[in-house]
Protein backbone atom coordinates (compact mmCIF):
# COMPACT_ATOMS: atom_id res chain seq x y z
CA UNK A 1 0.00 0.00 0.00
CA UNK A 2 2.98 2.20 1.07
CA UNK A 3 4.23 1.77 -2.30
CA UNK A 4 1.63 2.10 -4.49
CA UNK A 5 -0.63 4.89 -3.16
CA UNK A 6 2.98 7.02 -1.44
CA UNK A 7 6.08 5.99 -2.89
CA UNK A 8 5.26 5.68 -6.74
CA UNK A 9 3.21 8.41 -7.34
CA UNK A 10 5.51 10.67 -5.86
CA UNK A 11 8.48 9.09 -7.53
CA UNK A 12 6.30 9.39 -10.73
CA UNK A 13 5.66 12.93 -10.03
CA UNK A 14 9.04 14.22 -9.45
CA UNK A 15 10.17 12.42 -12.61
CA UNK A 16 7.20 13.66 -14.79
CA UNK A 17 8.14 17.41 -13.00
CA UNK A 18 11.79 16.32 -14.97
CA UNK A 19 10.19 15.42 -18.23
CA UNK A 20 7.74 18.24 -18.59
CA UNK A 21 10.78 20.87 -17.54
CA UNK A 22 13.36 19.03 -19.46
CA UNK A 23 15.51 22.30 -18.90
CA UNK A 24 16.06 22.17 -15.31
CA UNK A 25 18.62 19.56 -13.58
CA UNK A 26 18.02 17.21 -10.70
CA UNK A 27 18.62 19.58 -8.29
CA UNK A 28 16.61 22.27 -8.98
CA UNK A 29 13.54 19.79 -10.13
CA UNK A 30 14.14 18.24 -6.06
CA UNK A 31 13.88 21.77 -4.87
CA UNK A 32 11.05 22.37 -6.94
CA UNK A 33 9.12 18.99 -5.90
CA UNK A 34 9.88 19.35 -2.35
CA UNK A 35 8.09 22.83 -1.95
CA UNK A 36 5.12 21.17 -4.47
CA UNK A 37 4.60 18.54 -1.78
CA UNK A 38 5.29 20.80 1.13
CA UNK A 39 2.83 23.20 -0.08
CA UNK A 40 0.21 20.73 -0.73
CA UNK A 41 0.83 19.43 2.77
CA UNK A 42 0.55 22.89 4.38
CA UNK A 43 -2.72 22.78 5.73
CA UNK A 44 -1.92 19.80 7.86
CA UNK A 45 1.16 21.42 9.15
CA UNK A 46 -0.65 24.89 10.02
CA UNK A 47 -3.09 23.05 12.29
CA UNK A 48 -0.27 20.69 13.76
CA UNK A 49 1.73 24.17 14.66
CA UNK A 50 -1.07 26.28 15.50
CA UNK A 51 -2.14 23.63 18.13
CA UNK A 52 1.72 23.46 19.17
CA UNK A 53 1.21 27.29 19.78
CA UNK A 54 -2.00 27.02 21.87
CA UNK A 55 -0.58 24.64 24.18
CA UNK A 56 2.82 26.57 24.32
CA UNK A 57 0.17 29.89 25.40
CA UNK A 58 -0.82 27.90 28.42
CA UNK A 59 2.12 26.09 29.28
CA UNK A 60 2.90 28.17 32.59
CA UNK A 61 -0.91 27.03 33.39
CA UNK A 62 0.28 23.61 32.52
CA UNK A 63 2.96 23.71 34.29
CA UNK A 64 1.51 24.98 37.76
CA UNK A 65 -0.58 22.28 37.99
CA UNK A 66 2.30 19.95 37.24
CA UNK A 67 3.88 21.00 40.31
CA UNK A 68 0.58 20.90 42.36
CA UNK A 69 0.26 17.83 41.67
CA UNK A 70 3.66 16.50 40.94
CA UNK A 71 2.93 13.58 43.58
CA UNK A 72 0.05 12.42 42.00
CA UNK A 73 0.49 11.18 37.45
CA UNK A 74 -2.95 10.45 37.15
CA UNK A 75 -4.70 13.72 38.66
CA UNK A 76 -2.23 15.61 37.04
CA UNK A 77 -2.60 14.50 33.89
CA UNK A 78 -6.82 15.07 34.42
CA UNK A 79 -6.11 18.49 35.74
CA UNK A 80 -3.91 19.48 32.51
CA UNK A 81 -6.57 18.13 30.34
CA UNK A 82 -9.48 20.03 31.81
CA UNK A 83 -7.11 22.88 31.36
CA UNK A 84 -7.05 21.78 27.14
CA UNK A 85 -10.45 21.46 27.00
CA UNK A 86 -11.25 24.82 28.96
CA UNK A 87 -9.20 26.45 26.63
CA UNK A 88 -10.56 24.54 22.84
CA UNK A 89 -7.18 22.76 22.77
CA UNK A 90 -7.06 19.47 21.09
CA UNK A 91 -2.99 18.19 21.68
CA UNK A 92 -4.00 15.23 20.22
CA UNK A 93 -5.31 16.86 16.74
CA UNK A 94 -1.56 18.04 15.90
CA UNK A 95 -0.34 14.86 17.28
CA UNK A 96 -2.22 12.94 14.39
CA UNK A 97 -1.60 15.64 12.13
CA UNK A 98 2.05 15.36 12.68
CA UNK A 99 1.67 11.23 11.65
CA UNK A 100 0.03 11.58 8.79
CA UNK A 101 2.40 13.66 7.08
CA UNK A 102 5.22 11.48 8.50
CA UNK A 103 4.75 8.80 5.47
CA UNK A 104 5.04 11.61 2.43
CA UNK A 105 8.00 13.54 4.16
CA UNK A 106 9.82 9.67 4.37
CA UNK A 107 8.57 8.41 0.96
CA UNK A 108 10.60 11.75 -0.14
CA UNK A 109 13.69 10.78 0.98
CA UNK A 110 13.18 7.43 -0.81
CA UNK A 111 12.18 8.85 -4.08
CA UNK A 112 15.33 11.15 -4.09
CA UNK A 113 17.33 7.63 -2.81
CA UNK A 114 16.36 6.08 -6.33
CA UNK A 115 16.72 9.41 -8.44
CA UNK A 116 20.29 9.48 -8.61
CA UNK A 117 22.80 8.64 -10.01
CA UNK A 118 19.81 7.84 -12.98
CA UNK A 119 15.57 7.50 -13.38
CA UNK A 120 14.97 3.73 -12.59
CA UNK A 121 12.27 3.01 -15.57
CA UNK A 122 10.64 0.19 -13.91
CA UNK A 123 9.20 2.42 -11.70
CA UNK A 124 7.60 4.97 -13.94
CA UNK A 125 3.76 4.71 -14.93
CA UNK A 126 3.25 4.38 -18.84
CA UNK A 127 2.65 7.54 -19.82
CA UNK A 128 5.98 9.10 -17.98
CA UNK A 129 8.84 9.12 -19.95
CA UNK A 130 12.58 8.95 -18.85
CA UNK A 131 13.57 12.46 -19.05
CA UNK A 132 17.34 14.08 -19.88
CA UNK A 133 18.03 15.48 -16.94
CA UNK A 134 21.74 15.43 -15.47
CA UNK A 135 22.55 14.92 -11.88
CA UNK A 136 23.66 18.12 -11.45
CA UNK A 137 22.71 21.27 -9.24
CA UNK A 138 24.03 24.59 -11.25
CA UNK A 139 27.47 22.00 -12.27
CA UNK A 140 27.62 20.47 -9.45
CA UNK A 141 27.70 16.61 -9.16
CA UNK A 142 24.82 15.47 -6.94
CA UNK A 143 26.14 11.48 -7.81
CA UNK A 144 28.95 12.35 -4.66
CA UNK A 145 28.66 13.39 -1.23
CA UNK A 146 29.10 17.66 -1.11
CA UNK A 147 30.93 19.80 1.42
CA UNK A 148 29.02 22.62 0.18
CA UNK A 149 25.64 20.96 0.98
CA UNK A 150 26.36 20.11 3.70
CA UNK A 151 27.69 23.11 5.29
CA UNK A 152 24.42 25.00 3.67
CA UNK A 153 22.22 22.66 5.44
CA UNK A 154 23.36 22.58 8.61
CA UNK A 155 23.56 26.55 8.62
CA UNK A 156 19.62 26.55 7.55
CA UNK A 157 18.81 24.28 10.00
CA UNK A 158 20.46 25.94 12.46
CA UNK A 159 18.70 29.06 11.89
CA UNK A 160 15.42 27.19 11.43
CA UNK A 161 15.53 25.71 15.03
CA UNK A 162 16.99 29.52 16.08
CA UNK A 163 13.85 31.35 14.80
CA UNK A 164 11.42 28.28 15.37
CA UNK A 165 8.04 29.22 17.17
CA UNK A 166 8.49 26.52 19.64
CA UNK A 167 12.01 28.07 20.67
CA UNK A 168 10.38 31.67 21.10
CA UNK A 169 7.81 30.85 23.15
CA UNK A 170 9.72 28.54 25.05
CA UNK A 171 11.67 31.62 26.03
CA UNK A 172 8.70 33.63 26.96
CA UNK A 173 7.48 30.89 28.89
CA UNK A 174 10.59 31.23 31.10
CA UNK A 175 10.80 34.53 30.94
CA UNK A 176 7.06 34.83 32.25
CA UNK A 177 8.07 31.87 35.20
CA UNK A 178 11.32 33.95 36.57
CA UNK A 179 9.35 36.98 37.01
CA UNK A 180 5.89 35.30 38.88
CA UNK A 181 8.45 32.78 40.01
CA UNK A 182 11.55 34.14 41.09
CA UNK A 183 14.28 31.77 42.15
CA UNK A 184 11.01 28.32 42.00
CA UNK A 185 12.44 25.62 39.10
CA UNK A 186 9.69 25.27 36.87
CA UNK A 187 9.54 22.84 34.00
CA UNK A 188 9.72 25.22 31.40
CA UNK A 189 13.58 25.73 32.36
CA UNK A 190 14.64 22.36 31.51
CA UNK A 191 12.43 22.14 28.38
CA UNK A 192 14.17 25.83 27.49
CA UNK A 193 17.56 24.11 28.28
CA UNK A 194 16.86 21.40 25.94
CA UNK A 195 15.84 23.56 23.10
CA UNK A 196 19.12 25.28 23.54
CA UNK A 197 20.90 22.18 23.29
CA UNK A 198 18.81 21.05 19.92
CA UNK A 199 19.65 23.88 17.89
CA UNK A 200 23.49 23.54 18.12
CA UNK A 201 22.89 19.61 18.15
CA UNK A 202 20.28 19.47 14.96
CA UNK A 203 23.07 20.68 12.67
CA UNK A 204 25.58 19.09 13.91
CA UNK A 205 23.29 16.24 13.17
CA UNK A 206 22.23 17.68 9.50
CA UNK A 207 26.18 17.79 8.57
CA UNK A 208 27.02 14.28 10.33
CA UNK A 209 24.34 12.81 8.44
CA UNK A 210 24.41 14.64 4.91
CA UNK A 211 28.14 14.09 4.25
CA UNK A 212 29.53 10.88 6.69
CA UNK A 213 26.08 9.03 8.18
CA UNK A 214 24.26 8.71 4.71
CA UNK A 215 27.54 8.53 2.20
CA UNK A 216 28.87 5.14 3.96
CA UNK A 217 25.70 3.49 2.37
CA UNK A 218 24.40 5.41 -0.27
CA UNK A 219 26.68 7.95 -1.25
CA UNK A 220 25.25 8.71 -4.67
CA UNK A 221 22.14 10.26 -2.66
CA UNK A 222 23.92 12.43 -0.34
CA UNK A 223 23.73 15.82 -1.78
CA UNK A 224 20.17 15.27 -2.94
CA UNK A 225 19.15 14.53 0.77
CA UNK A 226 21.18 17.81 1.81
CA UNK A 227 18.73 19.64 -0.93
CA UNK A 228 15.41 17.82 0.22
CA UNK A 229 17.11 19.02 4.31
CA UNK A 230 18.13 22.32 3.58
CA UNK A 231 14.49 23.12 1.22
CA UNK A 232 12.35 21.62 4.18
CA UNK A 233 13.99 23.79 6.52
CA UNK A 234 13.89 26.53 5.01
CA UNK A 235 9.98 26.07 4.19
CA UNK A 236 9.29 25.30 7.64
CA UNK A 237 10.68 28.47 9.03
CA UNK A 238 9.02 30.49 6.20
CA UNK A 239 5.53 28.63 7.00
CA UNK A 240 6.31 29.74 10.74
CA UNK A 241 6.61 33.01 9.80
CA UNK A 242 4.00 33.29 8.13
CA UNK A 243 1.83 31.48 10.80
CA UNK A 244 3.14 34.20 13.21
CA UNK A 245 2.50 37.20 10.87
CA UNK A 246 -1.06 35.74 9.83
CA UNK A 247 -2.52 34.39 12.90
CA UNK A 248 -0.46 35.35 16.11
CA UNK A 249 0.25 38.97 15.79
Amino acid sequence: MYHTFIFLPLYNGLVGLMDLLPWIDVGIAVILFTIIVRLIIFPLSKNAILTQVRMKEVEPEANKIKLQYANDKQAQGLKVMELYKSKGIHPFSGILLLIIQLPILLALISVFYKITPAVDPTLLYSFIHVPMAKPLLLGLDLTKPSLILSLITAVIQFFQMHYSLASRQQKAAVALNKKNNPGAKNPADLASSMNTQMKYFLPLIAFASTYWIIPAKFPQAAAVIAIYWSVSSLFTLGQELYIRKRHLE
